[in-house]
């Protein structure tokens, strides 16, 4: 569908490592894949590998700062998938209440 969100959104937020690494950033604005490292139990190249994932996805985006890249949460591509399963989740309300309209006049055995 033209209208649906990058597979890529829900592939990153697939990912409890990098749920907590958005989360992160949502807290603290900022943050170097050195940083998050420290609070996860894998290694900072993993994180590495999050931060690219997340960063393809759109939803993070970093800048260099000396010998560091800080990260930050780059929200617009939540905001998308967000609207995209509300319409969704409207569509499925509209068709569930169509069903249950057509099975309150059946006949019933």
């Amino acid at each position: 569908m033209p209208d649906q969100p990058s597979g890529r959104i829900f592939d990153a937020l697939a990912d409890p490592n990098r749920r907590f690494v958005l989360r992160t950033l949502a807290e603290r604005e900022t943050a170097t894949a050195t940083e998050l490292a420290a609070e996860l139990p894998v290694t900072r190249q993993a994180v590495a590998k999050h931060l690219a994932a997340l960063s393809d996805a759109g939803l993070v985006a970093g800048r260099r700062e000396g010998r560091e890249t800080r990260y930050e949460l780059t929200p617009a591509p939540l905001a998308e998938a967000i609207d995209w399963m509300a319409g969704v989740s409207t569509a499925w309300d509209e068709r569930l209440g169509a069903l249950r309209r057509h099975l309150g006049r059946s006949p019933r055995s």
